[in-house]
């Protein structure tokens, strides 16, 4: 006998399964997605497709060993071709364009590079719910889970299904709690959701800050740019809970201007002691 249940919430794992890009001639080609490795006496070409945080990682590191590294970016002016600053041997190009069979890379401005090894640091297919069926409540489209509101919740469903977890570009454990603490809220019945035509309106208000933004459909659930924090607050707000905790939003953002400033030493050198000193002010409470 099957057992009963009443409700059921998808907590969304980020890192499965890879994103790998599709562009005529890549397919072809010898493709590292997670590593490569590149010895001294081996000196190697590389092209990291791909800009955020594991390709700026990866290609620093890799640009110390190999001949040259380029990086394509599919966010870059299609003219861009920059040497980037403290190497001699690392270059940000605008996206690839196609590749060729002898394993020269075009990019999007016409120039072309012959590549070694080519690596994606593309991150991964985000969303996926196969075992939801083709007769679920919710679309898939371009990294976009449609409609949910506030990221959380079927409107069509709710609050029988929930989704934890959705949110990218955020400091995930506190945003997922709360997030657990808002659905068990409105399932024990001492949260109340809106009505549909009330969380419909949510979500098109979404979707209008994205055009206003010009940002693609697949950042609907980007975070970056501080709306973490608010979101946290409201999920707070909703639960009872406290906020999140000054010293936390202050360290996250002077976190990020030191990677700026110091894209090399971040992890070793910072400026933000007092906040360090805040937070294990504030810890003693739980010890």
């Amino acid at each position: 006998m099957m057992p009963s249940w009443f409700a059921m919430a998808i907590i969304q794992s980020l890192a499965s399964p890879p994103y790998l890009v599709q562009m005529p001639g890549l397919e072809s080609r010898c493709i590292a997605t997670i590593t490569v490795c590149l010895s001294h006496s081996l000196i190697k070409v590389v092209i990291v497709i791909g800009a955020s945080a594991s390709a700026v990682d990866i290609s620093r590191d890799i640009a110390s060993v190999a001949k040259e590294v380029h990086i394509a970016d599919r966010s870059a002016p299609t003219s861009t071709c920059e040497q980037q600053p403290e190497y001699d041997n690392m270059w940000l190009h605008s996206m690839i364009d196609h590749a060729q069979g002898d394993g020269t890379v075009v990019f999007q401005d016409g120039s072309s590079i012959k590549a070694d090894v080519i690596m994606h640091c593309t991150g991964y297919y985000l969303y996926d719910f196969p075992f939801l069926g083709d007769d679920s409540t919710i679309t898939v489209d371009d990294n976009c889970v449609d409609p949910l509101y506030k990221h959380v919740f079927p409107i069509e469903v709710a609050p029988d299904l929930s989704f934890i977890g959705v949110p990218w570009k955020v400091i995930p454990f506190p945003l997922f709690e709360l997030q657990s603490k808002w659905v068990a809220g409105i399932l024990s019945g001492r949260i109340k959701l809106p009505s549909k035509d009330e969380m419909m309106e949510d979500v098109k208000a979404i979707y209008s800050r994205l055009e206003t933004r010009g940002w693609p459909k697949r950042y609907t659930h980007n975070f970056s740019g501080g709306y973490q924090f608010e979101y946290d607050d409201w999920l707070a707000e909703q639960c009872g809970h406290p906020p999140i905790e000054e010293w936390r939003k202050l360290m996250y953002a002077a976190n990020a201007k030191n990677k700026a400033a110091r894209p090399e030493r971040y992890r070793d050198e910072w400026d933000d002691d007092g906040l360090v000193a805040l937070a294990n002010e504030d810890f003693k409470k739980y010890f």
